[in-house]
Order: C-alpha cells, then sequence, then structure tokens
C-alpha cells in the first residue's frame, strides 16, 4: 500500500538545465494525482517511468506560468496517444479559459473527456473522494487566487489476526464485523472478544502541498499531524522582504509553518534561482524543524505504514 511522493520539479519561474519548474506525483496505492504542472513536466514523468495512464486527476493550485505551462502539452499527448478515460482537473476558477482555449485551437476532436472541477470559494472544501482517500482543498495567499491541497487516507478498518480466522473458522460476515470492532459469539456461546481477534489499524497517511503562498499560520489547524508537508520556499530570511512583496515565503517561514502543524517531516522546493545552491535554505529551515529535506529533481519520499498504538 504505497503512500509515496516524487518530485518532477522544484524550480520557481525559470526552468534550467538541471531544475524543472513545479509538478509533483503522489502514488496513492498504485494511482497517480498529478499536482500542477510545470513546463518539461510529461519529459519527468517519462524519466520517472510514471506511466501517463495512471493519470486521472490533476490538481492546479494558481495560474502563473510555472506551475501551468507544462498542461497542455500532457493534454496533447493523452490525446495523440489515445487516452478514452475522463481526466480530471481541479483548480482556480481562472483555468477554464485555459483549457477552452486549448480545446478551441488544438484538440477539435478530443479523444477524452475533460471534466473541469472549478475552485470559487476561498474556504477549505473537499474536492475529491473515493474509498481510500479524500482530498481537500484550502486558500493560500498569494498575488492570486491560490489553493493549497490536502490528501489524507480515509480511516481504516482493524487488522484482523489470520490465525484467529482459521482457528475459529470466521466467516466473511463475521470478519466484517470483527474488522469493525464488534466481538464475536459463536454457535456453542463462546464470546470472542474484538481484541483477541485483531491488531491495531493503520493510520491514516496524509500529504500537504502549499505552493505558492506567504507564510499563512491559519491553515495549520487542518495540516495538524500531516506526515509530509510540502511547503515552497522560494527566499532566504534575509530576502523576506522580497518574499512578502510577492506573496511567497523563506526557509525558515516553511519551517515556522511545519512547527505549527506539527507535521511529521518538511519538504522545502520552488527555489529562486538567485542562490546557486540549496545549502543555506536547507540549513535555515533546519534550524528550526530539524526533520526537513529539500526537493530535488526525481526525488521519492515515502510515508510508511504504521500502526496506532494498541
Amino acid at each position: 500500500m504505497i503512500f509515496e511522493l516524487t518530485v518532477l520539479g522544484s524550480s520557481s519561474a525559470l526552468p534550467t538545465s538541471t531544475k524543472f519548474p513545479t509538478a509533483h506525483a503522489l502514488n496513492v496505492h498504485g494511482r497517480f494525482f498529478l499536482i500542477d504542472c510545470g513546463e518539461g513536466t510529461q519529459i519527468q514523468l517519462r524519466k520517472a517511468k510514471i506511466k501517463f495512464s495512471t493519470i486521472n486527476h490533476i490538481f492546479i493550485s494558481h495560474i502563473h506560468g510555472d506551475h501551468v505551462f507544462g498542461l497542455l502539452g500532457l493534454l496533447s499527448s493523452f490525446n495523440l496517444l489515445g487516452r478514452k478515460y475522463p481526466l480530471h482537473i481541479y483548480g482556480p476558477q481562472e483555468l477554464e479559459l485555459l483549457l477552452k482555449f486549448f480545446t478551441t485551437h488544438f484538440a477539435e476532436e478530443l479523444s477524452f473527456e475533460i471534466q473541469f472541477h472549478p475552485l470559487t470559494e476561498r474556504k477549505n472544501q473537499m474536492v475529491y473522494e473515493d474509498k481510500v482517500l479524500e482530498v481537500v482543498a484550502f486558500p493560500l495567499k498569494h498575488r492570486v487566487p491560490t489553493f493549497g491541497y490536502l490528501f489524507k487516507e480515509k480511516k481504516r478498518l482493524l487488522n484482523i489476526r489470520g490465525d484467529q480466522i482459521r482457528k475459529h473458522a470466521l466467516s466473511i460476515n463475521q470478519i466484517q464485523s470483527v474488522k469493525s470492532g464488534a466481538d464475536i459469539h459463536l454457535e456453542d456461546g463462546t464470546l470472542l472478544l474484538n481484541n483477541e481477534l485483531t491488531e491495531p489499524a493503520y493510520r491514516q497517511r496524509s500529504f500537504a502541498y502549499c505552493s505558492d503562498t506567504a507564510v499563512y499560520k491559519k491553515n495549520s489547524a487542518l495540516l495538524k499531524g500531516v506526515d509530509l508537508l510540502y511547503h515552497e520556499a522560494t527566499f532566504l530570511d534575509r530576502d523576506k522582504k522580497l518574499a512578502k512583496a510577492t506573496g511567497h515565503s523563506t526557509a525558515l517561514q516553511a519551517a515556522q509553518m511545519a512547527q505549527w502543524s506539527d507535521a511529521g517531516q518538511l519538504l522545502i522546493g520552488h527555489f529562486s534561482n538567485r542562490y546557486k545552491g540549496n545549502e543555506e535554505l536547507l540549513a535555515e529551515a533546519q534550524s528550526v524543524f530539524s526533520n526537513t529535506s529539500v526537493a530535488g529533481e526525481l526525488m521519492q519520499f515515502q510515508v510508511p505504514l504504521s500502526r496506532f498504538n494498541s
């Protein structure tokens, strides 16, 4: 049961020979959710060996070029490859104009349906849900309407012990009842207590995505206890006036957000090209939040399975 983030692009604004603009792919149980789609995303997907057919949902944070310039190329590739399944795209209302431009000028005969889900209200809102995962969009603080996304597994059932299934020859209905927390009465009157039949459930894993944004402490309540937090860290703290003026965060501020949110791990990215390396950015963040890593192209970050305590 995989829960893994692949960094496809870590740069802000300009691509370089070694860095691509922002894009990430989250693998949840073998299905990929694409988050932002900067220039060159489809190249990075191929390098990461992520099949295009596994992507059915794309989440766009806002309409700035370094987050969407790769989208039209990816949609064109989907069409050339004869995609048949609907593609769901989530993002600010303004994104609809870009999608209409694409379908009008580049895809008169689109082989698949694009289902756009506009985010029109600046409030927390569930935008996607299936049997294992839910996604909540939440407002960020930038120069244009911008949203972050919280991906969280749904609450899991208890894990039933295989030896107890065999010992008592439990039926499928009984197994489901046990997983839900019930005790079992056998036909001979024996009472099987749930805690003797089960092991603790696995914890719900979570990932939060915050790019682009000025530091926004209000969101820490929603993100409380998140396992992996991606937060933009465009600038060093010595350039915090520039960060404030442009609606971005410093590495120090990203670390403060991780601290306020009681995050398990912080991942910083969206770096300005004014800095020759990431060492200062990392050191600055780690001075506040030690479990910080730098987002690098094609790096992967897993959230492992762990059980609740008995």
